[in-house]
């Protein structure tokens, strides 16, 4: 079976539309109060990856993650370093070895993310989708390549 020309272009055009539909970006999230407008990805990693513990104004930050075995936490750091979960792991369980420091407090689920954030101005943590809620404010868009 052929398909008309016209017919054609109606199923690029929806293509098109599931393929940016499928994009999967990854929100940061601070709480609507906190004073941070913007992160750059440079803080990100060093928010995430333990090497800082503040905010670019000064205020403590505590960076929440998700469970290890979240698909959106591979996301996140796939997007954020560029690393695999089990790099991630294993630079966590270098550093915790050492006594340096610990890796962010992990939560089962995006919802308790959201509850966690909006309840507490120093807290960061990351969602899958944007959020509708006016007590959060993304500070930061992770882009998939699509």
């Amino acid at each position: 079976m052929r398909c008309r020309p016209r017919h054609r272009w109606l199923l690029l055009g929806a293509a098109w539309l599931l393929a940016l539909a499928a994009r999967a970006d990854v929100y940061v999230v601070v709480h609507a109060a906190n004073p941070v407008r913007s992160l750059s990805h440079k803080e990100l990693v060093d928010l995430y990856m333990g090497r800082s513990r503040v905010f670019p104004h000064g205020d403590l930050a505590l960076p929440f993650d998700l469970a290890r075995d979240s698909a959106l936490r591979e996301r996140f750091y796939r997007g954020l370093t560029g690393m695999s979960l089990a790099q991630v792991n294993s630079y966590w369980s270098r550093l915790m070895f050492t006594g340096q420091t610990l890796p962010p407090a992990a939560l089962q689920t995006e919802a308790e993310v959201m509850a966690i954030v909006k309840r507490n101005s120093n807290a960061i943590g990351y969602l899958g989708t944007e959020p509708a809620d006016r007590g959060l404010r993304v500070v930061l868009v992770l882009r998939e390549d699509p």
